[in-house]
């Protein structure tokens, strides 16, 4: 992995207008190294004009260095069109795990006991999504059936990834699949999460079955958690998850393929929210979320210079929500660049005070 290029995938709409904001607070003038952006536009436009050709070698670039950051774009549904880019990225980067983590923004009220970072870790492939589908017989007796299934390779990449990252966040892992009804198909990550807690005894392990996951959420006692999940489980709990902290703008999305002994071997970033066309040219929407994921990848990566300068990022954005300077969304008047000109000048001062450290 190389920690000094970051993989641009250019997007349609608002997605890449907040795409820039978060790419001019990984200018060289504000976190004090100069990254390499390679650009690659996967617009809806350009997907067309080159029949996808584009998000291939988007993902071979992400392959080849290991770090990407994606803007939101325009999924068409009609058939025979080009489809979704993040099923081809998906595919071919070797994405085994999405992780999707909600946060409490300062000043936005979150529902129920949610007070602390919460990850959903789950499977990138598998389970219910790509399932062959059919039916059988007539009228009232048809039948509907579905071919499932998961591998030991992905739910051991969930399982593990679940665990290093309750570590980082000094969380413990909550939750997991229906097992008791299905101990032969649900029990294999289980059993993997089982294994995992063997491997990392400092971390606290409370395994549940996913219908009290869901229930045990809203009364929660606001402790950082990390929850593992099958791909189908962990769709649905990501859209519970995130909007429990009263707002998405404080989450980002990853997807990340692995390496030997389970190390991310790249990694790709987007914000949770779509291309919000109705806000497009604006100069409102809210950054948050995308300048989030461009920290959370200096985060993962290996520099020492890269992760000081993510956390500052980080920092820089909940300290200007909290300090009052919000967008719309949030109850604020900050513009889209407004915003950003405040996390840029916070994340300046925070890495020249620790450097001065």
């Amino acid at each position: 992995m190389d920690p000094r290029t970051i993989v641009v995938l250019e997007g349609d709409q608002t997605g890449q207008e907040l795409l820039e904001a978060a790419l001019r607070v990984l200018g060289q003038d504000v976190v004090g190294f100069e990254l390499a952006l390679p650009r690659f536009d996967l617009s809806l436009e350009h997907r067309r004009a080159t029949a996808n050709a584009v998000v291939h070698d988007a993902a071979h670039a992400i392959r080849e260095h290991g770090l990407g950051l994606k803007a939101a774009t325009v999924t068409p549904e009609a058939a025979g069109d080009v489809g979704s880019p993040n099923r081809i990225l998906r595919e071919e980067i070797g994405g085994k795990v999405i992780v999707r983590t909600g946060r409490r923004i300062p000043g936005v009220v979150p529902l129920g006991g949610v007070h602390s970072p919460i990850s959903v870790v789950r499977m990138a492939v598998g389970d219910a999504y790509g399932a062959d589908e059919w039916r059988e017989g007539e009228g009232l007796d048809e039948v509907a059936f579905r071919t499932e299934r998961i591998e030991r390779g992905v739910c051991r990449a969930v399982a593990e990834f679940a665990f290093r990252q309750a570590e980082r966040m000094g969380a413990k892992v909550f939750g997991g699949p229906k097992y008791t009804v299905s101990p032969v198909y649900e029990g294999m990550l289980k059993e993997e999460m089982d294994a995992a807690a063997g491997r990392h005894p400092d971390v606290a392990y409370e395994p549940q079955l996913i219908d009290a996951t869901f229930a045990l959420l809203i009364s929660s006692s606001g402790s950082p958690m990390v929850i593992p999940a099958l791909n189908r489980d962990g769709d649905i709990l990501s859209d519970l998850v995130l909007p429990l902290f009263g707002s998405i703008a404080g989450s980002e999305s990853l997807l990340v393929a692995f390496g030997d002994d389970f190390v991310p071997s790249a990694l790709m970033a987007e914000a949770a929210h779509g291309t919000a066309p109705s806000l497009y040219g604006k100069d409102v929407a809210n950054p948050m979320a995308m300048i989030l994921a461009a920290a959370a990848l200096l985060n993962h990566a290996e520099d020492e210079e890269c992760q000081t300068a993510g956390r500052a990022i980080r920092e820089a954005c909940l300290e200007a929500v909290a300090e009052g300077v919000r967008t719309a969304d949030l109850g604020g008047h900050a513009g889209t660049s407004e915003f950003t000109d405040e996390v840029i000048r916070r994340t300046r001062t925070k890495l020249e005070v620790w450097a001065s450290l």
